[in-house]
């Protein structure tokens, strides 16, 4: 089995290495110093005396620091060795690693320390299979440095190694020739810088430092005060602490800084994941919004700014459009691939409305609201412009692009994802069922919206004649009376497509479902053909697509089991909701650290254990905060007006838990729960 590879991550810069330190470029894993979307350092080896080295254990600090112990030569050496080597890496703006040689005999002894160094400046679009690059290098003796550098047209990218110590530095890396005293050591720093040339030879990475106020003060004092502006929780359920904690860090590393803004933004996750896709980022928001809430503010803008405004194929970009994908790679910057800037999503348009009324309701930010009301305005509008491509009134989805374009633009986006439970594929354009409820959604904030902040009282009453109007629709076509559930897609003819998929939670979450079939919903969702024990599946079993280890086909995500979750406690349905947010919960604090982006459906009664998927990231931005949204959906934290509301309904086993200091427009206030089996002592939010 493939060992895990070891990270240092601060925002999308980040390094991934094997259990020794090295970084020798794979072909299945980014393996390498990476920063938006251009691999800096693909080998990066360390050796003494011609040994390469092996790990008698490791450190892992936190997010941006790891420290590994090392003997050269096999690790069963390390019980008379003579000599030992720390490697204490960190990363923040830059790449960082000083390397210790401790000497344990009693004698003098001398060592030849070798780091191989290369860059092949690939574009993680293309680490399978890397194109054969000019990189040009420089070894400067008298510096210390060894200089890689690639340039195609105003492409230009530049590594740095520079050495604190004497070294003799050639094309292919380092060589330090050193003596240790008796029981002594040797210390050297390594410092990699990367450049990102843009007019003139600005470093654009270094003007994101002007604006990185954690870079200037440091990492851990970061870390530490994005803690504390959290909520504290106190759980009688010590895992539940941990996890929380796990969660609020794996965000803070995950948050950075795109060349055209100056606010944090949530990239997706490592390792394929960094960078800023709409859709993760504006769910992460919507999960975080009673914990984190500044990320929200700049999310919006980016999104607003980068807006689609034109028609345009090989982007699929069209008037309104949210962005899906922003990437800086070489690919991307010379059209190789559409995802410079790529708009083949048709939930991230609806979902930026939602996520600027969920933000003014919680923060109070009017001049937010405000400030972007024509791309919400411009987003409401391609929802029935360009998004109703059948004229049926249905929220639809095909690419423009047939080569290269993202083929299923919902966010089950994998090409068998959208089936029959017979296993046909529907026709295009499709309209998947939650489109229609993030539609349906996103015309409701969009009127109170209009009304309480853009003076347009017509416009209002408008969007909720179709909001009612859509629902109303919704609920007649895409039900389906035999089977008691709602059809995953319709075709373009209006045929449903009867596959049962978890999408049905995220029609709750939307508040498209009629009461009178909320019941048969719910039911569905915690049935042994959706429910595996640790959290609903994406595809129910029985039919023929299912497959325990397909991402889109039966695998269990937690981002999406938080939808379903807080959908089902805004239908009242408590008890459905605490036995699916108990599973989550025990995933993640059976397997530990962060969470993973999905696990494998199989029962949990069969495997006892939560089985991992390889192509499964973590940490994962809407991983981590798809925890934080069960835990405030199980509180029932909603705002009202300038208050905050608080109905508990935890799981038995969860005993009390306090969340206190959530921030909102109420300045901060205090969240109390016990679970069903405990004594209940009248819950209440306290503001400070």
């Amino acid at each position: 089995m493939r060992a895990e590879p070891v990270y240092v991550l601060a925002g999308n810069a980040f390094a991934l290495s094997d259990e020794q330190g090295d970084m020798v470029a794979d072909p299945h894993v980014p393996v390498g110093l990476f920063s938006f979307d251009t691999r800096f350092l693909s080998r990066w080896v360390l050796s003494v005396d011609g040994e390469r080295l092996n790990a008698l254990s490791r450190d892992d600090m936190t997010y941006f620091e790891t420290r590994f112990f090392l003997v050269p030569g096999a690790a069963s050496h390390y019980v008379d060795a003579d000599v030992s080597v720390i490697r204490h890496r960190s990363i923040d703006s830059a790449f960082h690693e000083r390397i210790t040689v401790l000497n344990h005999s009693a004698e003098p002894a001398e060592y030849t320390v070798r780091l191989d160094i290369g860059s092949d400046f690939a574009d993680t679009a293309e680490i399978r299979e890397p194109r054969s690059r000019d990189v040009a290098i420089i070894a400067d003796q008298e510096r210390r440095q060894l200089r890689l550098r690639y340039t195609r047209d105003r492409f230009v990218r530049d590594t740095t190694v520079s050495s604190t110590v004497p070294v003799d530095v050639d094309e292919g890396g380092m060589t330090f020739r050193i003596r240790i005293p008796p029981e002594g050591n040797w210390i050297a720093d390594l410092h990699v810088a990367m450049t990102i040339e843009g007019a003139g030879g600005r470093d654009l990475r270094a003007d994101l430092d002007e604006h990185r106020h954690h870079v200037r003060r440091g990492m851990r004092e970061d870390l530490e005060d994005w803690l504390d502006r959290a909520p504290q929780l106190m759980a009688e359920r010590p895992a539940l602490q941990r996890t929380y904690e796990r969660c609020l860090t794996d965000l803070a590393s995950l948050r950075y800084l795109p060349l055209s803004n100056p606010g944090p933004v949530p990239v997706g996750g490592l390792p394929w994941g960094m960078t800023l896709y709409g859709r993760d980022a504006l769910i992460t928001c919507l999960q975080t919004m009673a914990f984190t809430p500044e990320l929200a503010a700049p999310t919006l803008r980016i999104l607003a700014n980068l807006q689609g405004s034109r028609l345009d194929d090989v982007h699929d970009e069209e008037p309104g459009k949210i962005l899906g994908e922003l990437r800086y790679g070489e690919a991307a910057a010379f059209g190789e691939q559409p995802s410079a800037v790529y708009y083949g999503a048709a939930d991230t348009t609806p979902l930026f409305v939602i996520l600027l009324d969920e933000y003014e309701r919680w923060s109070g930010d009017a001049d937010v609201v405000r400030e972007l009301r024509h791309p919400a305005r411009m987003a409401l509008d391609w929802i029935d412009e360009y998004g109703d491509m059948t004229g049926d009134g249905y929220l639809r989805y095909q690419t423009r692009n047939p080569h290269t374009g993202t083929v299923n633009q919902g966010w089950k986006n994998s090409l068998d994802a959208i089936t029959y439970a017979d296993g046909r594929m529907p026709g295009f354009p499709r309209a998947t069922c939650e489109l229609q409820g993030y539609a349906y959604d996103a015309k409701r904030r969009g009127a109170r919206l209009a009304r309480e902040f853009w003076g347009d009282p017509a416009y209002a009453d408008r969007l909720e004649r179709e909001a009612a109007d859509l629902k109303r629709r919704f609920n007649r076509d895409f039900w389906l009376p035999h089977q008691e559930y709602y059809a995953l897609a319709l075709e373009p003819d209006g045929t449903p497509v009867d596959a049962l998929s978890s999408n049905i939670g995220h029609l709750l979450w939307s508040g498209i479902v009629d009461d009178e079939f909320a019941a048969a919903v719910a039911a569905h969702l915690v049935s042994p053909q959706l429910f595996a024990g640790w959290g609903v599946r994406t595809l129910a079993s029985g039919q023929r697509p299912y497959n325990p280890v397909g991402s889109h086909l039966g695998a269990v995500w937690p981002s999406d089991n938080a939808l379903v979750v807080a959908g089902l406690r805004h239908y009242r349905r408590d008890a459905e909701a605490a036995r699916i947010a108990a599973g989550v919960f025990d995933m993640a604090e059976t397997l530990g650290g962060s969470v993973p982006e999905l696990i494998a459906g199989y029962e949990r009664h069969v495997t006892k254990y939560p089985v991992q998927l390889p192509a499964a990231g973590r940490p994962q931005a809407w991983s981590s905060g798809g925890l934080l949204m069960l835990l405030g959906a199980l509180l029932g934290l909603r705002p009202s007006g300038d208050n905050l509301l608080v109905n508990p309904a935890l799981p038995a086993g969860f005993g009390r838990i306090e969340l206190l200091d959530v921030p909102g427009r109420w300045g901060h206030s205090d969240a109390y729960g016990r679970d069903r089996a405990a004594v209940h002592p009248g819950q209440r939010a306290r503001v400070r």
